[in-house]
């Protein structure tokens, strides 16, 4: 594996071993017996590392009221959930899990914990700029980590930072996509739109991208942000 692969599979062992207290506890799981059956709730509630990944994905994206304790559960399951996700396991919308994150009161988890995630956030996004083509498209990574976070500047700051082609291949699909979409003017990231990304990102892209992105695209990126500030 290459170093941020490397960094990114010690980053979520760590991540196991913060939350084994949490997630090794016994756990009474009680939710909607419409959609799981008792002998899912009871597989929820026993070893983490037993339950089916078919379960934990169905967790991950599941509407909050189905579950007695919702944030009890999902603050148990978490370093299964994004362990599937970073390591491209689990097939889901990442601005959904981000929302799930949130609803689950991840930034009052213990500062161990907190701080942790943090840890994965980072070598997860070092990993996916190094990749190219990578497991998820990179703005799907952004939306994770950056939703959870409640802030773009960090990870842009890294984005800059990393002077590779494939950190630049993955930044022009990125404004690609935003510009096809018609986004940028008014981006928020996040299932729910938490994350009002636009103040952040076009002033950035303003000044980093030139020379990382086409013509095109570069002028197109200036044009939307001199309408936005007239």
């Amino acid at each position: 594996m290459t170093d941020p692969d490397q960094g990114l599979q010690d980053a979520l062992d760590v991540l196991d071993a913060v939350f084994a207290p949490v997630s090794g506890r016994p756990f009474t799981v009680g939710g909607c017996t419409h959609c799981y059956g008792q002998s899912d709730l009871d597989s929820l509630g026993g070893p983490v590392d037993r339950i089916p990944e078919d379960l934990i994905a169905a967790v991950a994206t599941e509407v909050t009221d189905h579950w007695d304790d919702f944030p009890g559960l999902y603050h148990r399951l978490t370093p299964w959930i994004v362990r599937l996700l970073a390591t491209g396991r689990l097939h889901v919308d990442h601005g959904l899990i981000a929302s799930r994150l949130l609803a689950a009161d991840c930034r009052n988890w213990a500062p161990a914990e907190q701080e942790t995630l943090e840890q994965v956030w980072d070598a997860w996004w070092r990993s996916a700029l190094h990749e190219y083509p990578g497991t998820d498209p990179i703005i799907s990574v952004l939306e994770m980590i950056s939703v959870c976070t409640g802030t773009l500047r960090p990870w842009l700051d890294i984005w800059a930072e990393t002077r590779t082609e494939a950190a630049d291949q993955h930044l022009r699909d990125a404004v690609r996509r935003w510009l096809l979409m018609r986004d940028l003017a008014d981006l928020h990231l996040g299932f729910y739109d938490e994350l009002h990304a636009t103040p952040e990102l076009l002033p950035w892209l303003r000044n980093t991208a030139g020379g990382r992105i086409d013509a095109a695209q570069f002028s197109e990126v200036k044009r939307i942000m001199n309408r936005s500030v007239s």
